[in-house]
């Protein structure tokens, strides 16, 4: 999803690096007043405008309104801050897409229940569903990996995104991923 506003600023340039981090913690702070989270800000040249690329996510992810009204946002900060891009600039809002890596323990707490591919820092890549996830970045989660309930710290991850999946997860993953007795159960198909 994405929602593009073009506007027009009045002074001179400044470079790419620079502009993107005097902009982050005044667009955490818009993005937040709306209920979501800066994943991400990137500012670059396009020509004779920047190209101010916000990322932002959310417990229950991201509606197209609810990104309009984001950009809404973000624009009123921007425009009250136009000497930090120097000039023209479009403005892109959009939501993390499907594969993005998962990096911080919210990314973790939000991919509940999903099927995601994991390589460790040490050993062979695995797919695994993610169960309950620390809060703390020196925390971990906890995975079911070939049926069995396994602990992996954060820093234990080199590398994990969301693995698309095309029909319901087995309930006895899901039983066991949430404490529950899967005797009985039987695997949804």
């Amino acid at each position: 999803m994405a929602n593009q506003r073009h506007r027009d600023s009045g002074t001179n340039a400044a470079p790419t690096n620079p502009a993107a981090a005097a902009l982050e913690s005044i667009v955490a702070v818009a993005v937040a007043s709306t209920g979501f989270e800066l994943e991400q800000l990137d500012v670059a040249q396009a020509g004779r405008r920047r190209q101010v690329k916000v990322v932002v996510d959310g417990d229950d992810g991201v509606e197209l309104d609810e990104v309009a009204a984001v950009s809404r946002a973000v624009s009123a900060v921007l425009d009250e801050h136009d000497e930090v891009l120097g000039g023209p600039y479009t403005l892109e809002v959009t939501s993390p897409g499907l594969d993005r890596p998962l990096t911080r323990p919210r990314h973790w707490r939000r991919a509940k229940l999903r099927l995601v591919k994991v390589r460790p820092v040490e050993g062979a890549e695995f797919v695994a569903r993610v169960g309950s996830a620390d809060e703390e970045p020196e925390g971990g989660v906890e995975l079911l990996v070939d049926g069995k309930l396994r602990r992996v710290g954060y820093a234990d991850i080199a590398h994990a995104v969301i693995e698309v999946e095309f029909k319901q997860p087995p309930v006895a993953e899901l039983a066991m991923l949430e404490g529950r007795a899967s005797d009985g159960e039987e695997d949804a198909r």
